[in-house]
Parts: structure tokens; sequence; C-alpha cells
């Protein structure tokens, strides 16, 4: 699920499962649909209709009122799934409330069940961005299937419009789904490939000075708050987190010999023998780039096992598993287009973990952090995404329909607070 604030005054929302888009008014919560997407493959894993772009021109009378979306689609012709990734976008007409006139910017990316990502963001150079996770390959069902993120196109892969080796990658298109000029060539070939060597990218915003931020979720440890740069491998799988071989081996179990991986039971913990380990020092690029921040970086001797937590250990895992990104940009003006005090220059983060909103505050020149995170709006909930009101004093945080979280007291739980809703957070004037 996605959320945006629209021209229309209007929240704009994408649902995954129902394959709709639809516009909810915030004085009432009214709610109409914009347009269903029979097409998108919905299988109750992760994939459906997920990304959302609305274009600056929307509702302002310049004959370019597009939305942006994205979402998996089944190519298999029989009853077997095999699932792609697409880019479309739709014209807004507002005398219907509706979205029509598809056209396909992009088809053929990678798409899974597991580990889409799927933020799609327009930036200021009226370029579309887009992050492809690495697909859940290496883990649980999909352990077999190697994880494809250090794989670079090849110019025949490019020439064949081949974007198989898209997975784990944010990538840069035209607003027709071109492959822009002056994205960076990566081993010699220019694609849409803009950043590589990600796990799983949920947010994805600009800040100040056109400085590109991500996040994305870690193993059982070290999610990653990144500054994506154009060109730069950011070590996935070889790398978790920094670089300090701590808590994190990859272990390929695609490469199990003599015993096949097929053969063998998952296991998140220990692995068996035949399936290769490397530790993180073990890996070298020129182009690597470490994260700003993590969240969080544990020592190679911590227990991941926690009796809170039961059979759902992950949620106590050391880790707040990120879904969003949004600059909080700089205080200005006067005090109504101040937005809040304090949060000037921060990058505010929702997660399915810990109930929370994270405010990470930002160096002048946002190449660093300053101090520590701050949780805040504690709920039983897995917040998905946010949007803001203009004057940036009310938070709209979409949670989930369903799902697993950290519990009131600590632990995991399956009962949520708020499942599929719109929290509205105004800022009041006090602290």
């Amino acid at each position: 699920m996605r959320i945006l604030w629209g021209p229309d005054g209007h929240l704009w929302l994408t649902e995954r499962t129902s394959k709709q888009v639809v516009r909810v008014r915030p004085q009432d919560g009214l709610r109409t649909t914009a347009v269903t997407i029979t097409e998108a493959f919905q299988s109750g894993g992760q994939d459906g209709l997920l990304g959302l772009a609305l274009h600056p021109d929307l509702l302002q009378d310049k004959g370019r009122d597009y939305v942006y979306v994205s979402y998996t689609y089944d190519v298999d012709p029989g009853e077997a799934v095999d699932r792609r990734t697409k880019i479309r976008r739709y014209t807004y007409d507002p005398a219907t409330e509706t979205l029509g006139s598809p056209l396909d910017i992009i088809t053929g990316l990678p798409g899974s069940d597991d580990h889409n990502s799927a933020r799609l963001l327009l930036g200021v150079d009226q370029k579309l961005y887009y992050t492809v996770g690495d697909q859940g390959n290496n883990q649980f069902g999909r352990k077999c299937l190697p994880i494809r993120a250090q794989q670079l196109p090849t110019a025949a892969d490019v020439a064949a419009q081949d974007w198989s080796k898209y997975a784990g990658k944010v990538l840069r298109l035209g607003l027709d789904g071109s492959i822009p000029d002056d994205n960076p060539q990566i081993a010699g070939v220019r694609s849409h490939v803009y950043s590589y060597g990600h796990r799983n990218p949920q947010g994805l915003t600009f800040g100040k000075g056109g400085k590109l931020y991500a996040n994305e979720h870690g193993p059982k440890s070290d999610d990653e708050l990144n500054v994506i740069l154009p060109g730069k491998n950011y070590g996935w799988p070889h790398v978790a987190g920094y670089q300090d071989d701590q808590a994190y081996t990859y272990d390929n179990w695609s490469a199990s010999s003599p015993a096949s991986c097929e053969s063998l039971l998952w296991n998140d913990y220990t692995p068996p023998p035949s399936v290769p380990r490397q530790q993180e020092s073990a890996f070298s690029h020129p182009d690597f780039e470490e994260p700003l921040l993590t969240f969080y970086t544990v020592p190679s001797d911590y227990s991941f096992f926690d009796p809170a937590c039961g059979f759902l250990q992950y949620i106590c895992w050391p880790t707040i598993a990120p879904s969003s990104l949004h600059y909080y940009p700089a205080e200005h003006g006067s005090s109504a287009e101040a937005g809040i005090p304090g949060w000037g220059d921060s990058l505010l983060m929702t997660t399915l973990k810990k109930g929370s909103l994270f405010r990470v505050k930002l160096s002048t020149n946002g190449e660093s952090v300053v101090g520590e995170p701050v949780a805040l709006f504690k709920t039983t909930n897995r917040y998905r995404d946010l949007a803001m009101s203009p004057d940036r004093r009310t938070l709209y945080v979409i949670t989930d329909t369903e799902g697993n979280t950290s519990g009131p007291t600590g632990g995991a739980t399956t009962a949520l607070e708020n499942p599929g809703a719109i929290l509205e957070f105004t800022y009041t004037g006090s602290n």
C-alpha cells in the first residue's frame, strides 16, 4: 500500500490486494475508487498493486494529468504462475474522478511474491525512480534461487529488453520508460540501473540539494539507511549494514555442494555444512558504499532467540522493518509555513515493527546523521506509509490490514490495534 497527498486535497492510495487506486477525503473519510486493475496478480504474498506516483502537473491544466502505478502480473498462459512487474501510466479525468487511458511504460521487470520493494518516485529531474528488491531469493521457499543483486545487465540484455538482472536495484527511467542518456555506465553498460546491491529497499525520497535516500530491510539485523549515488554498489548479499563481520555471513544456499539445495531443509540460523559461508570482509568492490545508519548493528555473539517472541522470532530480531521514507524539509517563512518545530531536515521512516514512526535528523550537508533516531506515534500496528498535509503539521499514516508486529509490552502479536486504517496525527503547537 502507498499513500500520497494529492493536489486535489485528497489522499491517494494503492491497495495491494483489492488492486484498486482509491482517493480518500481527509475531512470525512469519503472514499472513491479511481481504477481497479484486474490484470494485477495477487497471490497472498507480497505481490499485487504496489507503487504509486503523481505527476507534478496533475490537475494543473497542462494536459499532463498523469498517475503512475506498478504491479505484478502473470505472463504464464496456463495454470502455472510466472510473475513479472510493470509500470503503467494512467490519465486522471476530474469530471468522472477516474483513471483511464492506460499506457505501459515498462514491462517485464522482475516480480515475486516476496521482496518486490516497488517504491515509485518521480524526481524533480522528470525521471522515474523505482526500487526492485532481491525477490526474496536465498530464503524460505525461494532458498535455492540465487540472489541477483550483484548481477548487472549486459549490452545484449539491454538490446533485447531483458530486465531479469534488475533484481536488487534502484532504477532510473525516462517518463516514457526509456534509459536516460545521463544514467551511469556500470561495467561499461548504460541501462535503467542507477545503483545495485540492494536487498529490499521499500523507502525512497529526495532531500535537500537533490540527495536521494533509501532505506531497506536487513536479514536478521542491519536495516539500512543509505544515500543513493549513481553507479554505487551497496553490497548485498555479501554485506549487510556496515562491512564489519558482525552477526552476518553470506550463506549461499543455491551453491550447496555436494548436497543439492533442493534436498536441504531451510534453517534461518545455522545452514548445513554443504552451504558456502562468506564473511563480509571477503567482499571487495571499488564502488562499495556503506550506509549512513543501521537499525541495528549487533556483535557476532548476539542471541537472535528471544522466548518473548515464541514462533514469531523475527519480530524480536534487532531490526525495525522500514516500510517507507520521507524527507521533512527545513523550516522556513512564517510559523504557518514552518511545519513542526525542530523537525526540519529530517527523514521520517514508517516501520512494520515497533509500531513507530522514526525521525532521523540529518546534518547540514545531508551526508550524516545527527544524534539518535527518535521513535514517535507508538501503537500496536504495522505502519506501511505516510503522507503529509501541505503545511506539514498533519501526518497520515496507513496501516496494514493484518500481519505480525511488536506487542505493547514487547514480544510479538498478531492483534493489530488499527488494521487497514489511515491514522491522523496533528501537531497542535504544544510540546
